[in-house]
């Protein structure tokens, strides 16, 4: 009977620590996020504040490891999935047949790389498509499009909608309208609940849209001929991302080259 006692009244109090817990992260918002967000690669930490950083170099050095481990998360879950991928690739090379498991793996794959759809596309095809999509993105070139597109993370659509590679959408109330937009134009700047998102749905649309398939045949190419797809090289797959077409190309390369974001990372 004591015993039953005892565990009652040990259950009684865990119940109220846990609430008193809840009621106290309510009203701790940063708190609260990290207790009850669920486990990701990526470090969940708050966004400094770029914009009340006055020294430059504190700024960029803050703006570079506050994103550092974004990209490296999708870097790394690229590779992951580009490993199975390039041993099925071996296989198919040497007329080996692929298992059911195999199978199912490029099919899940052309799905969330959003291959488009060929009925006459026979399974090497398949598959060398998705190897050029599938594969990692240099952080010098996420790191150098961020600070550019996000003027270092200060700028409106940054602060307000975690966008920090001017990424669009196309159904009204999906972003921030452009100050400058035209009147006929209906475009929004895309909101993201998290920088991380935003790094997110960058690595998504370099893989995937058709924009960016140079990039990816360059990668591609690079990989091929044993040589490492750095940024200042891959830079010069991104001429329609921007309206400034080469000249932004050039000012990638002069942020990379300036802030020496290949031999630091």
């Amino acid at each position: 009977m004591f015993i039953k006692k005892a565990i009652a009244y040990a259950l009684a109090a865990y119940t109220v620590c846990v609430f008193i817990l809840v009621i106290y992260l309510s009203h701790q918002p940063t708190l609260l996020t990290a207790f009850t967000t669920p486990f990701s690669a990526a470090p969940i930490v708050a966004t400094p504040d770029f914009g009340a950083i006055k020294n430059t170099a504190e700024r960029k050095a803050a703006f570079f490891n506050f994103f550092t481990p974004f990209i490296d998360a999708e870097n790394r879950a690229l590779e992951a999935k580009r490993v199975p991928l390039l041993l099925i690739q071996k296989k198919l090379r040497s007329d080996q047949t692929l298992s059911k498991a195999e199978l199912a793996l490029i099919d899940k794959l052309a799905e969330d790389f959003d291959l488009p759809d060929d009925d006459d596309a026979t399974d090497i095809r398949r598959v060398n498509e998705l190897v050029q999509r599938v594969d990692i993105i240099p952080s010098a070139l996420v790191l150098a499009q961020a600070a550019n597109e996000s003027a270092w993370g200060r700028s409106r659509f940054a602060k307000q909608g975690n966008n920090y590679f001017g990424q669009w959408c196309f159904k009204k109330g999906c972003g921030l309208v452009p100050n400058q937009r035209s009147a006929n134009a209906g475009h929004e700047v895309r909101k993201f609940n998290s920088p991380a998102e935003s790094v997110s749905a960058y690595f998504y649309n370099i893989n995937t849209h058709r924009a960016y398939a140079e990039l990816r045949k360059m990668r591609d190419y690079l990989r091929v001929q044993n040589r490492e797809p750095t940024g200042t090289l891959l830079a010069a797959g991104l001429e329609h991302y921007s309206e400034r077409g080469e000249a932004y190309i050039e000012e990638l390369r002069a942020m990379i080259r300036t802030n020496r974001l290949e031999q630091s990372l």
